[in-house]
Order: C-alpha cells, then sequence, then structure tokens
C-alpha cells in the first residue's frame, strides 16, 4: 500500500456524496495519496473513490466501533480488496463518550472489535487497518494490532509524543486541519472538538491549559491545532508534523465549501 506522504481528509456530508468520485480524481491528479472519509463512514462507501481513480487508497476516517457490526465490516473490505487491491484502508476507532450512551471500557470495546477482525472467517488483515488514537492505550494498541495510528485535533508536540509510543515502524498519520485567511474558519471548526473530553483532555496533556481550551479556544491553541492565515503558515505547521514524525499527513481544509479545490492545490503545491 503506498500511502504517500500526504492525504486529504472530508465528508460526503459536506462535499456531496454525488461529487465523491469527482473529489477523488482531483486528489489524485493533485499528487495526494490518499482520501480519508470522515463522519464514520461504512467501509463500502469507498467504492465511488477507488472506481474513479488508479491508485488512490481510500481509507475511513474513522469506522466507529459502537455502530459497526466487526463482520460487516470485515465483509465489505473483502469486497473492495478484492476489486481494488491494497487501495483500502479501514480506520476503526471508538468516537466519544458524548456522542453515544454505549461508551464503556474503549479499550475493551476495541480488542474485541479486532479479536473478530482477526478471525481467518473475517479477517482484516493488521497492515490494513489503523486506529485513531490519542491516549498511551491505544496509541500501543495501534502499535501493536493494526498498521499504525490515525489522531485527529492534535498539535505537534502530540505527534512527537505519538511517534516515541509507536517506535519507529508503525505508521504515524496524524489528521491536520487548516484554515487559508483568517482565524475565524479555524476558530468555527475547532468549537465542536473542544466541546469533546477526548480532544481537550489530550490537549491538556500536550501543553495546554484549562484557559486555553475554554471559550472557544484560546489564539495559541487555535493556530497550534488548525493552522490559519497564509500557505506558508500553514505549511510551516505541516512541516514540523514531519519533524516530530509523522509518516503520512492527513490534510482538511476548512473554510471552502464543497470540494475544497482552492485549498488542496495550495496546499499539494506549497508541500512538494
Amino acid at each position: 500500500m503506498e500511502l504517500g506522504k500526504l492525504g486529504v481528509w472530508t465528508s460526503y456530508g459536506r462535499i456531496g456524496a454525488e461529487n465523491a468520485g469527482e473529489a477523488a480524481r482531483l486528489a489524485e491528479k493533485l499528487g495526494y495519496g490518499a482520501f480519508w472519509v470522515g463522519s464514520s463512514p461504512r467501509v463500502a462507501s469507498l467504492r465511488p473513490l477507488l472506481e474513479a481513480t488508479e491508485r488512490l487508497v481510500a481509507a475511513t476516517g474513522i469506522a466507529n466501533v459502537w455502530a459497526y457490526d466487526p463482520v460487516e465490516l470485515a465483509s465489505e473490505y473483502a469486497e473492495l480488496e478484492r476489486d481494488f487491491p491494497g487501495r483500502v484502508l479501514v480506520g476503526i476507532g471508538i468516537g466519544h463518550r458524548e456522542a453515544t450512551t454505549a461508551y464503556t471500557r474503549p479499550l475493551t470495546a476495541m480488542r474485541e472489535f479486532l479479536d473478530v477482525l482477526d478471525r481467518p472467517e473475517s479477517l482484516v488483515p493488521e497492515d490494513r487497518r489503523v486506529l485513531a488514537a490519542l491516549a498511551p492505550k491505544m496509541l500501543d494498541l495501534s502499535r501493536e494490532r493494526a498498521l499504525g495510528a490515525h489522531p485527529y485535533f492534535v498539535p505537534v508536540e502530540h505527534t512527537r509524543y505519538a511517534r516515541e509510543q509507536l517506535g519507529p515502524k508503525a505508521l504515524l498519520a496524524p489528521e491536520l486541519t487548516f484554515a487559508l485567511g483568517g482565524r475565524e474558519p479555524a476558530r468555527e471548526f475547532a468549537s465542536l472538538y473542544l466541546g469533546l473530553g477526548n480532544y481537550t483532555n489530550n490537549l491538556m496533556r500536550h501543553g495546554f491549559t484549562e484557559d486555553d481550551v475554554a471559550n472557544g479556544g484560546s489564539d495559541r491553541l487555535i493556530d497550534a491545532v488548525v493552522p490559519n492565515g497564509s500557505v506558508e503558515a500553514i505549511v510551516a505547521v505541516a512541516r514540523a508534523h514531519f519533524d516530530a514524525g509523522a509518516d503520512h499527513l492527513v490534510l482538511q481544509a476548512a473554510g471552502e465549501q464543497g470540494i475544497p479545490r482552492a485549498a488542496w492545490t495550495a496546499l499539494a503545491e506549497a508541500l512538494r
């Protein structure tokens, strides 16, 4: 599987499911190696991306263990892997306590989900799955039972920490949202995530305070986690993630409606 250094992250709700193929062709043309679909997608929903392209890897970012039967996930994966070998990556995560009443013993739930995917009759190989991971034990599980980790809404400090936790061989593919122009679209994007304990607790483990995460986030926090403004300012943060140990950086553009053509183009050219 060739992910390359850069991927894009978006959701069908944002770009329109009917535009999936067009968006995938653009991403591949610009040189991105992977297209990550967010908002707890089904694995089967990756098909339009794969049909529209020749080399692009399609990934779920992420399949939610509370909302997915692992046997069904494995069946959907097998169909796509049969038709598009080596181009399907299954991102799996536990979501957020605020989003489901079923959220209990998340590490155990993830282990049990992976146990099913390890069975011969429902196999999703370790090198075809990554885990959404922030805290130490989930990062350990990403190293032990998956290709690696896909952290989301994280500063450079977390990428450095995650690389140390994962060791040198596991994939580290952090998501990085950016906003061309002013800070306002970055702040608007961050507002949802600053209301979720998994993210705020993680930020406070890596250099931020309760004051930073309160009231929509301090400017310091927003600029670190959702770089904004000029292309040069955004690229500086992206390169810092690579310097800290990222293998594959997953770029999400905030503030541009529909397929973010301008943002994807600007970052692809600047990070070549």
